[in-house]
């Protein structure tokens, strides 16, 4: 593949995650957008559990059972001559740090919100990490086959809470069982949602350049018709003003109403979205160079590791976010952190729980590693002679503590495995208390204890006791300024699995004691 040949390739790139609080139906517009790809024949909605269909983006046991997502899915498809990778989230706060990582890896973020609740909490929290990367982000009012709040009320709330301007892009006519349609703004015609009973079978009715029907119509005898005429004039006056540029910094979202239950407006979104999502774009590094995904030297970097995705072979893979060039099936690499080659011989694609062998792939482009301990998440890998090392992905501080061993001590190699492999996935986090051999886990939230439970008994075998010690304030501790004799029953002294020290305070007393204790020790967090 020349150079003329690999930004061809690279500009029909589409890689974006889906964000949204639990419940939104984040995972049923996934499947709606990957039936239009071809991907999948049929899509299975989440609460379907009595048919013993799931969603194809959830594929681990837990996630089954409860109807969530847990991790992040990546599917990959094509629509419309574009390559399209998006990355299905966990839309469970407890699992936000890796949220926040595979948010490192798009170029740009759908955000979905359920038009009866508006934003919810952890959409906020998303949206941040979305703000400060400054990628584009395109908003779907979720839901509209139900009763929901006003859509003006959406749009205000949206540009309030969240600090970014809206643009809606269409505008609904009526809501749950007064629904008829969809006022297309951008394309200047009405989507109708029941094509059969309002426009003889055909889904889109077309406008004049008044934005209005022209001749006899069924819906211009419906008082909802000429309220939204109204609104719709009153949103071009008195809205924003359209700009792709500030779409593409992040600072205008461009607003789609629809129902992903329904298979309503997604269509429209995904082209819409399709026009004005970005290329893959430019990444730093750590010396602050910038590396551009047209560079024909492979780059890329490690965002996710994932544990026995088939429980049928017990695999690791380590997803990976191409930055430049193009990979190879078979392609020598150097591992940045431990200046070490390796040889990429096994690689994948994804489409959720079905996979298939990649022997090419480009920047933009996710692909999975089959990993056999050479990876954690944040490494970079690179062609070439020139040394590559991208800015470390963020990594959260737990709060939330658990001292864990086996029940059974005969089947000790069988939970070291275990506990190694989830640590590595980013999950959870092992600390080793200093002078005994003490397993210590840290997580963000409650339910990462019950994934890592399940997953233990299920994927290893091996029967954990786990013992709360509470909340905790991690802080680390520079070796240097390290005193063993620091330690106390309120500062639990620990090391990290890099062997670094840290300190577990029982609570904000027990810290600012110590800070007062040792002025000179300086005490750090993650994030």
């Amino acid at each position: 593949m020349n150079e003329k040949e690999l930004k061809k390739e690279v500009s029909r790139r589409r890689t974006f995650a889906i964000i949204s609080h639990p419940d939104a139906g984040k995972t049923t517009i996934t499947e709606q957008l990957l039936m239009f790809g071809g991907a999948i024949r049929q899509a299975g909605t989440v609460k379907a559990k009595k048919s013993g269909k799931f969603a194809k983006s959830d594929w681990m046991e837990i996630e089954k059972q409860r109807g969530i997502s847990v991790t992040s899915s990546v599917m990959q498809f094509e629509y419309q001559n574009k390559r399209i990778n998006i990355l299905d989230t966990p839309g469970h706060e407890d699992f936000s740090e890796d949220t926040y990582r595979t948010l490192m890896a798009v170029d740009a973020a759908v955000m979905v919100v359920d038009s009866a609740k508006g934003i919810e909490e952890q959409t906020k929290k998303l949206f941040k990490v979305c703000r400060m990367r400054g990628i584009p982000i395109f908003t779907f009012m979720n839901k509209l086959d139900r009763d929901g709040r006003e859509p003006l009320e959406l749009i205000e709330e949206l540009e309030e809470v969240l600090e970014i301007d809206a643009y809606p892009m269409n505008w609904p006519i009526g809501s749950g069982k007064t629904l008829l349609g969809l006022y297309d703004l951008y394309h200047n015609r009405i989507e109708a949602f029941r094509p059969e009973e309002l426009n003889n079978g055909e889904r889109l009715i077309s406008l004049n350049e008044e934005g209005e029907i022209e001749g006899e119509h069924a819906l211009k005898n419906e008082s909802l018709y000429h309220q939204v005429l109204e609104e719709a004039l009153l949103l071009k006056e008195a809205g924003n003003d359209f700009s792709r540029e500030a779409i593409s910094q992040g600072e205008l979202t461009p607003v789609f109403f629809g129902s992903a239950l329904t298979n309503f407006g997604v269509q429209t979104f995904l082209e819409t979205f399709l026009d004005f999502a970005p290329e893959p774009g430019e990444q730093e590094t750590e010396e602050d160079e910038i590396v551009e995904p047209e560079d024909t030297e492979f780059s890329g970097f490690v965002f996710k590791i994932q544990a026995n995705m088939d429980p049928k072979h017990r695999d690791r893979i380590a997803f990976l976010r191409i930055c430049s060039g193009k990979f190879e099936r078979g392609i020598d690499v150097t591992l940045s952190r431990e200046d070490k080659k390796i040889r990429l011989s096994n690689s994948t694609q994804f489409m959720a729980e079905s996979r298939e062998t990649v022997s090419e792939a480009v920047a933009g482009d996710i692909i999975g590693l089959y990993d056999t301990g050479n990876f954690q998440i944040g490494d970079t890998i690179y062609s070439g002679k020139n040394k590559v090392t991208f800015k470390e992905l963020p990594q959260f501080t737990p709060e939330l503590f658990m001292k864990v061993e086996p029940k059974n001590v005969m089947k000790q190699k069988s939970f070291h495995k275990g506990i190694n492999q989830l640590v590595q996935e980013g999950a959870i986090q092992l600390y080793k208390s200093f002078h005994t051999e003490t397993y210590i886990i840290g997580a963000v939230g409650q339910l990462q204890f019950e994934v890592f439970l399940h997953r233990m008994r299920n994927e290893y075998n091996s029967e954990v006791i786990m013992t709360s010690i509470g909340n905790r304030i991690a802080r680390w501790i520079d070796r240097e300024q390290l005193d063993e004799n620091m330690g106390s029953s309120r500062n639990m002294l620990v090391r990290d699995r890099f062997d670094n020290p840290l300190f577990l305070f029982e609570n904000e007393f027990a810290m600012r004691w110590f800070s007062d204790k040792y002025p000179d020790v300086t005490l750090t967090s993650l994030l």
